[in-house]
């Protein structure tokens, strides 16, 4: 089944800027087969984990972080950049492999002691999702698990993550 879904997984060379492969999700969402079956991996991953709050990164990470927050029956709080979110927020700056950028969270979006799944489509350097890691821990909630659709594993981003349960479904 991962060959197929790595099948529906386009590659954009130079972008967003020259020396960037970028994966480019949207074939494999615009299936319906595939979806399904990328969501109900993931999800049958954490299917027996107790799961409050699927935490998920701007911008594709919205789209299998809703999916999965209904499969898993839990709810879906979103992490956005720096402006985009109308109420009070927690901050944390972030490294991309081509820059540096800021997210959020609102102040009031995790309870203290929530058990929570972070979620994004891509794991390349880790520094995205660590970021993340950072907003969960400032609203003092619990991470149970970070998903991801791919890990670009040459980028060691994972290394960055240690101590928590990384599961990625497609590795390049």
């Amino acid at each position: 089944m991962n060959e197929a879904l790595k099948a529906k997984i386009r590659d954009i060379p130079d972008f967003p800027q020259k020396g960037i492969l970028f994966k480019d999700i949207t074939p494999l969402l615009n299936d319906a087969t595939a979806f399904r079956q990328a969501v109900e991996s993931l999800g049958t991953h954490y299917q027996s984990t107790p799961i409050d709050v699927v935490v998920s990164i701007e911008a594709r990470g919205f789209i299998l972080g809703a999916a999965l927050a209904y499969y898993l029956q839990a709810g879906l709080v979103p992490i956005r950049k720096a402006g985009k979110l109308p109420y009070r927020t927690h901050k944390a700056t972030y490294e991309l492999e081509y820059g540096t950028d800021v997210m959020e969270m609102h102040l009031d979006a995790l309870q203290p002691g929530q058990h929570v799944l972070l979620v994004d489509d891509v794991l390349a350097t880790g520094g995205t999702m660590l970021a993340a890691t950072d907003l969960v821990k400032q609203a003092q909630a619990n991470i149970i698990g970070i998903a991801v659709l791919i890990e670009l594993s040459f980028l060691k981003g994972r290394e960055r993550l240690k101590g928590y349960d990384v599961f990625s479904l497609l590795r390049y």
